[in-house]
Order: C-alpha cells, then structure tokens, then sequence
C-alpha cells in the first residue's frame, strides 16, 4: 500500500526546448492520451502538445498515478506546469 509519505510527484512540465525552431510563443495541449487519476508507465505518452501544426508527444517521466492540471486544448507556454505523476517512493 501507497502513502502520502511513501510517495513522489514528479511535475510533467513542457520542455522549452520544443520552442527552438518556433517563431510563436505559445502553444496547445491538444488532448490528454491517459485520464486523470490512471496509471501510467515510464515513457508512456500521456498528452499531445501543438506547436505550429507540430505534434509533440508529453512523455511520462516515470511510473505512477497521473495528475492533470490543464485541461484539453489550453494554451501553454514553454516550463508550464501541465500535469504531476505520484510515483511510489524508491525502496530504502
């Protein structure tokens, strides 16, 4: 069993880099590919993010329970915080 204490949150935030290339400031998380509260695999997709006609595939960090904070089709800027995943702690 999971406790508050035994746990992780591992903050899902858009990659500023994604914006390299890009002449907008912004972007659009298209759709979420996992539900709030589901649990996800390291390296999972989880979310789409739309820069410039551009899919980018939001990669879980790491295994747990996904957290959503933005809503489908908002407007995220680069380092927004989109999502969070509470991972089980490491074994001591």
């Amino acid at each position: 069993m999971v406790t508050d204490h035994d746990a992780a949150e591992i903050d899902i935030r858009i990659d500023e880099g994604l914006w390299r290339s890009s002449m907008l400031p912004e972007g659009v998380l298209q759709h979420w590919l996992a539900l709030d509260g589901a649990e996800v695999a390291a390296g999972q997709a989880v979310a789409v993010l739309l820069i410039e006609d551009a899919g980018h595939d939001l990669i879980a960090p790491v295994t747990g329970r996904l957290q959503i904070f933005m809503r489908a089709n908002a407007v995220v800027e680069p380092g927004a915080l989109v999502g969070r995943i509470m991972a089980p702690a490491p074994a001591r």
